[in-house]
């Protein structure tokens, strides 16, 4: 072949193509067609790979005009020698017979008689089924769900919560703040005060959602958490109302051999306050944190129009994810959020 004659490689190639058809179609066997192949396709001596080395040695102004042709010629060459075969091997044929197009150009064999591959079926994250729960439990003590942004003013995360400005709860290292007057919320006690300015007593809630502290991030503690807070503002509401409601949610979810007690404690939102602990043996003494709750502050009251002379009521707040450890015996608070599929299949 001659560089400098251009038609001359297209005749070469014109007439491989002519010749590589004519062989493949004379050839009977699997064997010849076998033959014919490794001649003109094989990879080491093959015909058209010896045009192929031959064109890649030209300078790049003399390659001009051959690539198209060149791939025309080499994908007839492969078209002739898939169609032999086919024609030659009758499983292949009949194979061919039952393929269906992916394309629309070309045919893949699929051997209809194979098993169906099933789709992996997904299921809820371990806290979204402990929220679920939570929510049933509630609603069943009369209880609705509300919820609210995840980002809030200062006002709804503190101020109406009877946090002053002074207070340590505000310093900025101990929150997400995005600006000024603007943070990620750290509870989601600011959810009770909009249901407050939006509707006059009687009010009986829970709100459930994400909260966000600059927590050192250990076995039990995150930078981000999910809380349920309830609500219950009437008339006449008493602190024994509320150890009755966390009693019976205790039982309910924790089973009914589970105690609980309050202790003195100290919450901005609520007098008094309490922490509240749980318990399986009471001779043993081992007592768990389960959450804070209380009586509504009358500030509180007063910041969203309640007359605290009129109403009282309680307030409670438990963290999701101590709920859902404590029901499965999950000691690192972090594979909640692994992704580890081997834990979430568990659940």
């Amino acid at each position: 072949m001659d560089a400098n004659d251009p038609k001359s490689v297209l005749i070469k190639l014109e007439a491989l193509v002519r010749e590589a058809d004519e062989a493949f179609t004379r050839a009977a066997t699997a064997d010849e067609v076998e033959k014919a192949r490794i001649y003109y396709l094989g990879l080491k001596h093959g015909r058209i790979e010896e045009i192929e080395a031959f064109f890649k040695s030209l300078p790049n102004e003399a390659k001009r005009g051959f690539g198209k042709p060149f791939n025309e010629a080499k994908l007839a060459l492969k078209n002739a020698h898939e169609a032999a075969i086919i024609r030659v091997q009758p499983e292949v044929q009949a194979a061919a017979s039952s393929s269906f197009s992916l394309t629309g150009s070309a045919s893949v064999a699929f051997d209809f008689s194979l098993p169906g591959i099933r789709p992996r079926l997904g299921r809820r994250h371990p806290l979204t089924q402990t929220a679920g729960e939570l929510i049933d439990i509630f609603g069943r003590f009369g209880f609705t769900l509300a919820t609210g942004p995840e980002v809030e003013d200062e006002w709804h995360n503190f101020e109406a919560l009877n946090i002053p400005p002074a207070h340590p709860a505000r310093d900025p290292a101990d929150n997400f703040y995005l600006d000024a007057k603007t943070l990620l919320r750290s509870q989601t006690s600011t959810v009770q005060i909009r249901v407050m300015e939006k509707q006059p007593p009687p009010v009986r809630v829970v709100a459930i959602g994400r909260v966000y502290r600059p927590d050192e991030i250990d076995d039990t503690h995150h930078c981000m958490f999910h809380q349920i807070e309830g609500l219950y503002v009437d008339k006449k509401v008493t602190l024994a109302d509320l150890k009755t409601v966390l009693r019976l949610f205790a039982a309910s979810y924790l089973g009914r051999d589970v105690h609980i007690r309050f202790r003195p404690s100290f919450f901005p939102f609520t007098e008094p306050s309490v922490e509240v602990d749980m318990s399986w043996d009471l001779r043993g003494g081992k007592w768990i944190e389960l959450g804070g709750a209380g009586m509504v502050d009358p500030n509180v009251f007063r910041a969203v129009g309640y007359d605290p002379e009129i109403y009282s009521g309680f307030a409670f707040g438990l963290g999701i994810e101590r709920m859902c450890m404590r029901r499965h015996g999950i000691k690192n608070i972090r594979m909640f959020h692994e992704n580890d599929v081997r834990f979430l299949e568990q659940f």
